[in-house]
């Protein structure tokens, strides 16, 4: 029966306001990245098949965490990100829409952006939510059709949009899952009669140790 784990990438360039600052691990998502590596090979979690997106965090992510020991590392571009940064900055020069500086702010600005996103209410945007989802839809399917347990390392949207296609999310609900998803965070599907169970949502064991909890990190 096939088994799909699912990681978000370690923590990124929290001061980053683009796409590409944004995308390299701190120090401490490097740390995130081998204490959960160290996790999986101590509780005996192997991996026949090991998946990331293209993006820099994503591939230091899983070499951080050793995972292409287990097996080669194949890099899809399916499985990045959805650009957040530009679609905000689009989004304030648009629609007003300002840009939060903390944590709390996002509560309210991502589903208005998500919203806007899918219903088409920004134009120029990098990709269509209709594209995102397909792309996403597309290479689940063909992980979930291979044989042996994967591992896939990607990002918190991804993941979110995953659940949202799992359990039939509306916005609001997209948007809390990925608000809620932790760096580093561990998420698992097993297939059964050809769909999606979710079996595990944002499991952060490798941090529950007193000393590490400094490392729970959402940004």
């Amino acid at each position: 029966m096939p088994h799909i784990t699912l990681v978000r990438h370690g923590q990124a360039n929290t001061d980053a306001r683009d796409e590409e600052s944004y995308d390299k691990l701190s120090p401490l998502g490097h740390q995130q990245a081998r204490w959960l590596g160290g996790y999986m090979q101590d509780t005996g979690d192997r991996f026949q098949r090991v998946y990331s997106g293209t993006m820099r965090r994503h591939v230091e992510t899983a070499t951080s965490m050793g995972a292409p020991e287990h097996a080669a590392l194949v890099q899809d571009p399916r499985l990045n990100e959805f650009a957040y940064f530009t679609l905000s900055q689009l989004m304030e020069e648009q629609h007003g829409l300002t840009i939060p500086t903390e944590r709390e702010g996002f509560v309210s600005h991502l589903p208005t952006v998500l919203g806007a996103w899918e219903r088409g209410e920004i134009e120029g945007a990098p990709e269509s939510y209709a594209d995102f989802a397909q792309r996403i839809r597309e290479v689940m399917e063909e992980i979930a059709a291979g044989q042996g347990r994967a591992l896939v390392v990607t990002s918190g949207g991804l993941i979110g949009t995953v659940l949202r296609q799992t359990l039939a999310l509306d916005v609001s609900g997209w948007a809390q899952m990925c608000l809620a998803i932790m760096n580093t965070s561990v998420h698992r599907w097993q297939m059964v009669l050809g769909r999606p169970l979710l079996t595990q949502f944002n499991s952060v064991a490798h941090l529950e140790d007193p000393a590490r909890h400094h490392a729970q990190t959402h940004l």
